[in-house]
């Protein structure tokens, strides 16, 4: 799963911990006060640091915003390519299953990063970088669906329709997850992962 040292590569010296603080403090005031109405000074209190040390490492709000963003859609879109080549999921059905356990075991492990990424409306301060990062995870989920009508079993019709159904039912067992109402092995989530099938199944 996602985890703040991810957004770097270089060594965890006092700097990179810090930034990671930093991610760690956005990332859970983002997706509980909400983007508009967390303050910079309110991320740097929770992180332990001095306001402008947000600087050193961040433009402004917003481009912290977009890095977490992304780094959601990157977590997502890997999640989806890896199931994509998992030999075992050999059919369409079998690949999107695998990827909505994946989805919901990343929800009940770092709910924060799920519903920054996949389910906060943020279109009005994404970047280009990010909507790209978001056009990536979606043509993955695309490449799935498509094969799943190359393969007879999806129903015929726009395979962006289609993925963005599956996706649409998929999330309402995300929103359970992240808010602490429903685990990824529920009975509930089964059968939200039968209903997203049922919806472009052929």
């Amino acid at each position: 799963m996602l985890h703040p040292s991810n957004f770097s590569s270089s060594p965890a010296g006092a700097a990179e911990l810090t930034r990671q603080r930093l991610i760690r403090a956005a990332f859970e005031l983002f997706t509980t006060r909400g983007y508009h109405d967390t303050t910079t000074a309110q991320i740097a209190k929770k992180a332990g640091i001095a306001e402008g040390t947000i600087y050193r490492h961040f433009a402004s709000k917003q481009q912290l915003m977009n890095e977490l963003y992304r780094a959601a859609q990157r977590w997502a879109t890997k999640l989806v390519q890896d199931t994509a080549r998992d030999p075992e999921a050999r059919t369409a059905r079998a690949q999107l299953m695998a990827v909505a356990h994946g989805l919901f075991e990343g929800a009940a492990e770092d709910a924060a990063v799920v519903k920054l990424g996949l389910l906060e409306r943020l279109e009005a301060v994404i970047d280009d970088e990010s909507r790209k990062a978001a056009r990536e995870f979606r043509l993955a989920l695309e490449r799935i669906v498509a094969e799943g009508k190359a393969q007879g079993a999806v129903r015929t019709g726009a395979v962006e329709i289609w993925a963005g159904v599956w996706l649409a039912t998929i999330s309402h067992a995300l929103e359970k997850i992240v808010a602490g109402d429903w685990k990824p092995g529920d009975a509930g989530v089964r059968l939200v992962i039968d209903a997203a099938w049922k919806a472009i199944s052929a």
